[in-house]
């Protein structure tokens, strides 16, 4: 029985890592993707990082950002020494996310904006017509010193088989096509063996 018990938690692992995980797309009777920061509901992500002597929290609106539909980008920059906010100006740039970018392939950036502070917050549009992962770069100089802070960002559904799920996937296939040689391997040395027998 102890022998199954790392068989049935990988194969449990995998079908967890390949199944879709349906996502709310309504918030109290209304629609998520209609939301922005006016209202009570949080943004599709929000990160905080300290780089340099700044803290700069990022926010992108609507909370489920979808193909072809207006998003906006919000980022507060303010010293960490003492909370002053950032007044200068911040560039804004996008490029995809995949698997061949990683490798230096197709991850070219495109510039959204410049943006001055709006209310000591840096607002950004965006509007993609195709779904996918994409980072969002925000860069600033300040004291005479370069700052580029990277961002993901998703739009549209998540696809059903992730990168986890593609590795299991590939895994199992290796471990499949490996027990068939060793099978066939040891079938042809009995064969061969019981020629030699006779």
């Amino acid at each position: 029985m102890e022998r199954w018990v790392p068989i049935v938690s990988l194969v449990v692992m995998a079908w967890l890592t390949m199944t879709g995980v349906a996502g709310a797309h309504h918030v109290l009777g209304r629609p998520a993707y209609s939301l922005n920061e006016d209202s009570n509901t949080p943004p599709a992500m929000q990160a905080e990082v300290r780089t340099g002597d700044y803290f700069v929290t990022y926010m992108a609106f609507p909370a489920f950002p979808r193909p072809g539909h207006p998003g906006r980008i919000s980022l507060y920059v303010r010293r960490i020494d003492d909370g002053t906010p950032f007044q200068g100006k911040v560039a804004f740039k996008v490029r995809g996310s995949s698997w061949l970018s990683w490798l230096g392939i197709g991850n070219e950036s495109h510039g959204l904006g410049l943006r001055p502070p709006d209310d000591n917050v840096f607002r950004q549009g965006f509007l993609f017509e195709k779904a996918g992962d994409y980072i969002i770069t925000a860069q600033f100089e300040a004291d005479g010193e370069p700052y580029v802070i990277d961002f993901p960002l998703r739009i549209g559904e998540p696809p059903p088989i992730g990168p986890i799920g593609i590795a299991v996937g590939a895994l199992a296939i290796v471990l499949l096509t490996v027990n068939i040689v060793q099978r066939r391997r040891s079938m042809t040395g009995k064969i061969r063996g019981a020629r030699e027998g006779k």
